[in-house]
């Protein structure tokens, strides 16, 4: 269906953005049947939703006779966004779609300015974006005049009520007339969706365009099992493995992103951080630093990453797991858009497969699962991308040209060669060793692996196993960690349905359990049981006896990129 019908300046627009025809969500707000009604509309990040409810609201900004806007004076439309990051994308998107139509867009988001954004709605506005909060403090001092609105948007409401906006946007639609148009997108509909709904719209339209496969077409999902020793590793590697143009790397909380963002600068990636930590102007040379490439990895919080339009986007890291397949599927959205294809990759910790497969599978989203790329795969990875770098036709001058024959006279030309290949791999950060590769796997149940200093060894028993997906690529950092030695100072492993022993030589036994009790607080939550065992596993299926010694120390072995403390609550 193409845009013919639209008003012309909105189809000129359009048409010289590249637009040959509207995307679905575009296609359903404009239909007869949508004209004029309030609306629900749920789709996928990245459809195009914001062009959408621009065209929708056309109508009612529009004259009849020119269609054109009318003087700016009190706005007309009112568009509200969960963050400044998406408010200002709304922003910018609106502008260039009327653009000819003389639109003045005002936008008002908190870490701005507030006083230059009161000149800005005393001089007049068609539209106005912003955040809640920001947009109730201009109401409540009388800077934001809602008499005249004909059309209220929400963005990703549900989203704003999740982050506890409900009493703003209350107070901003109660001070809106009674006849306007409510148009709400919402990527899910909780109740609290429904129940807004219901309150604040009259016979409204069900759009949807979300199909049975909640996926995006556009992305393929990876998942990347480590242990959790190796996750920070993982994530350099996987950088290292696809020199993505742009990429994202989500975490939980700032302290986490602070710490990532930190370890990808010292090992040379140009990296930036975005949390709520960061001023707004922090914020803005962030995306600025993206924009014109002096950065390629955006380290994030969920909150902070909310709205990011990056064309150049193609690679999303989940480096801590999402805690649903809907924040999944919004930090995904970040790629594939308009028509491009994007790659997602969760980081899994071995024991956290099992969760993470029931997850993807009731959000019906196929993923490859694979192992980290190790370094022989970057090397190879490299040696094509060189290749291809270096066989590309460049323009030189006559002095590249005769300094180019001076070294030809002074050197054979696999020497110049091999040293123009060095200078390019010394501009890629180094890739990391993996647990995995370095023989941790290789202690596999029922196998002998006699090593020299461990004629002498103590057994201890952990009270999990494979009913529990214990595996010795996480269980060996686990005891690395806990117990302060190092993965050469641990023996076989011994993996049985409910338990799992392990041997550390005598020598070093008494520091290992002082170690695991002395660390035993250092997680929130219970879970594996270490203690000292006498004998072997052959001794062991007789029943332990615990040998002479400290009690048994629980640890949960949940990992964490950066534990904080047990009673700090998580700030994104």
């Amino acid at each position: 269906m193409p845009f013919s019908h639209l008003p012309t300046l909105l189809a000129e627009a359009l048409s010289a953005r590249g637009y040959a025809a509207p995307t679905p969500v575009q296609a359903s707000v404009i239909e007869p049947e949508a004209e004029g009604r309030d609306l629900i509309v749920s789709a996928q990040t990245g459809s195009g939703k914001t062009v959408a409810f621009g065209l929708a609201i056309a109508p009612q900004l529009l004259t009849e006779d020119e269609g054109r806007l009318p003087p700016p004076r009190a706005p007309l439309a009112l568009a509200i966004a969960p963050t400044r990051e998406l408010a200002l994308q709304v922003s910018r998107e609106l502008e260039w779609l009327y653009a000819k139509a003389g639109a003045r867009i005002s936008t008002c988001v908190g870490g701005m300015d507030a006083s230059r954004e009161r000149r800005s709605l005393s001089h007049g506005a068609h539209i106005v974006v912003g955040t809640p909060g920001r947009l109730r403090d201009h109401i409540e001092r009388g800077a934001l005049d809602l008499s005249n609105l004909k059309a209220v948007i929400l963005d990703e409401a549900d989203e704003m009520l999740d982050m506890g906006f409900r009493e703003d946007l209350e107070l901003i639609l109660d001070a809106s007339p009674s006849e306007r148009r409510t148009l709400l997108f919402s990527a899910t509909m909780p109740k609290s969706i429904v129940a807004l709904a219901k309150r604040y719209q009259k016979d409204a339209l069900r759009i949807s365009t979300v199909g049975e496969d909640r996926g995006h077409g556009d992305i393929s999902y990876q998942a990347v099992t480590v242990a959790p020793a190796d996750i920070e590793n993982a994530v350099v590697n996987l950088l290292r493995l696809h020199e993505a143009e742009t990429a994202i790397l989500f975490c939980a909380t700032r302290d986490n992103v602070r710490h990532l963002h930190a370890g990808l600068i010292e090992r040379g990636f140009a990296a930036v951080a975005l949390s709520g930590e960061h001023s707004q102007n922090e914020r803005n040379a962030a995306m600025q630093a993206l924009r014109d490439k002096r950065a390629r990895v955006c380290v994030a919080t969920d909150v902070a990453a909310r709205g990011l339009d990056l064309p150049s986007l193609s690679l999303v890291i989940h480096v801590e797991l999402p805690r649903d397949a809907e924040t999944l599927q919004h930090r995904s959205g970040r790629t594939g858009r308009a028509g491009k294809k994007g790659t997602a990759i969760l980081i899994v910790p071995y024991q956290r497969k099992r969760r993470v497969e029931m997850m993807l599978r009731g959000a019906r989203i196929a993923v490859e699962w694979m192992n980290a790329p190790t370094v022989d795969d970057i090397r190879k990875a490299d040696k094509s991308r060189l290749m291809t770098m270096l066989m590309e036709d460049v323009e030189v001058d006559e002095d590249d040209r005769a300094l180019g024959a001076q070294l030809l006279e002074k050197k054979s030309p696999e020497d110049i060669a091999a040293a123009l290949v060095r200078s390019y791999r010394a501009r890629m950060p180094a890739p990391e060793e993996m647990i995995e590769q370095s023989g941790a796997n290789q202690r596999e149940p029922g196998k002998e692996h006699h090593r020299e200093g461990f004629d002498d060894v103590k057994w201890f028993r952990m009270d999990i196993g494979r009913r529990q997906n214990a595996d010795p690529r996480w269980i060996l950092p686990l005891i690395c960690r806990r117990g302060h030695i190092t993965k050469n100072e641990v023996g076989a492993i011994r993996i049985a349905a409910n338990e799992t022993m392990f041997q550390v030589p005598s020598a070093i036994a008494a520091k290992f359990m002082a170690a695991v009790k002395r660390t035993a607080g250092e997680e929130a939550e219970g879970g594996v049981q270490f203690e000292a065992v006498q004998g072997g596993p052959v001794e062991a299926e007789r029943g332990p006896r615990r040998a002479n010694g400290p009690a048994p120390v629980r640890h949960n072995p949940r990992p964490t990129l950066r534990p904080g403390g047990p009673n700090k609550r998580p700030q994104r």
